[in-house]
């Protein structure tokens, strides 16, 4: 996220940036955030950025990151974002309406410029990185999957009884018998952990080669996913328009039939591509950078 630059009373928080920029109905029609004006592109020679004006008093440095961290306000910043981001597109709304949409380079959430010359300049001072983003990002789209452990896969063993019956410390033929079979139950923990984490990897493997690309982002907590079961993948690809059909294939071919009875897969696309868009670096080269958990 970029630093805000606060000096006046407002700012310019950019959102995309595109080759073909979307019309001023078509923007009209989007709202950005609730408290800027209406969004409106700014030309930098060749490049256009989807941006909007905002009250610094709200998206100055300390204001924005106290906002950002009340998951309300953090949840309402982030619908806005997207929403312009699709607008800079010309998609028009979620998933497969990003299909059909101009290649852009979505920029970090709450990019925020003094001005319209700051915005311009720094576009034009990162233009061979955003042209070549947008070369790589035309006609492809992102997809994510998500696998974790089935249920019961990760379920660890009772802890040991208390009381005069059965201390885990205890002696005699019923304490042995008990850390046998909690030896046992654990042993079978980690194997069905060792073919879940083998089944995601497969899947993985399997679904890069229908792919242009690869990423592997950092595993959710569970209190994300609202799982009990660790998430063993949390990966997305960037997918061909035109191969999207074999991608879906492989995927429902992956997933369906039981054939992977150790993981459950989620799968949701195709996204405009975030995580292909990093303009804040060089282009990676089209094969899988993994991001480090």
């Amino acid at each position: 996220m970029s630093a805000a630059e606060r000096t006046g009373p407002g700012l310019v928080c950019a959102f995309a940036v595109t080759r073909t920029p979307p019309g001023s109905a078509a923007l009209a029609s989007v709202p950005g955030h609730e408290e800027g004006g209406p969004l409106r592109v700014l030309d930098a020679g060749g490049l256009y950025v989807v941006v909007q004006d905002v009250p610094a008093a709200l998206f100055g440095e300390q204001a924005l990151a106290e906002r950002l961290n009340r998951p309300a306000d953090l949840e309402r910043c982030a619908r806005a974002h997207h929403r312009s981001v699709e607008a800079a597109a010309g998609a028009g709304g979620a998933g497969a309406g990003a299909v059909k949409g101009a290649a852009v380079v979505p920029l970090p959430m709450a990019t925020l410029y003094r001005g319209d010359r700051s915005a311009v300049r720094a576009v034009a001072e990162r233009r061979p990185v955003l042209e070549a983003l947008l070369d790589r990002l035309r006609d492809r789209t992102e997809w994510a999957v998500k696998v974790h452990a089935a249920d019961g896969a990760a379920e660890a063993p009772p802890d040991p009884p208390s009381g005069p019956e059965g201390s885990g410390a205890g002696s005699g033929s019923g304490g042995r018998a008990y850390l046998s079979r909690a030896s046992a139950r654990r042993r079978d923990r980690q194997e069905a952990h060792g073919r879940a984490r083998a089944e995601a990897e497969a899947i993985d493997a399997e679904l890069r080669r229908h792919a242009v690309a690869a990423t592997r982002h950092r595993p959710q907590s569970e209190r994300l996913t609202g799982r009990r079961t660790p998430q063993l993948l949390n990966a997305a690809y960037l997918v061909e328009n035109a191969d999207r059909d074999a991608f879906t294939r492989a995927l429902t071919a992956l997933t369906a039939g039981g054939g992977r009875p150790s993981v459950r897969t989620d799968a949701s696309g195709p996204w405009i591509p975030y995580s292909f868009a990093r303009w804040d670096e060089e282009p990676v080269p089209e094969t899988c950078r993994e991001v480090p958990a």
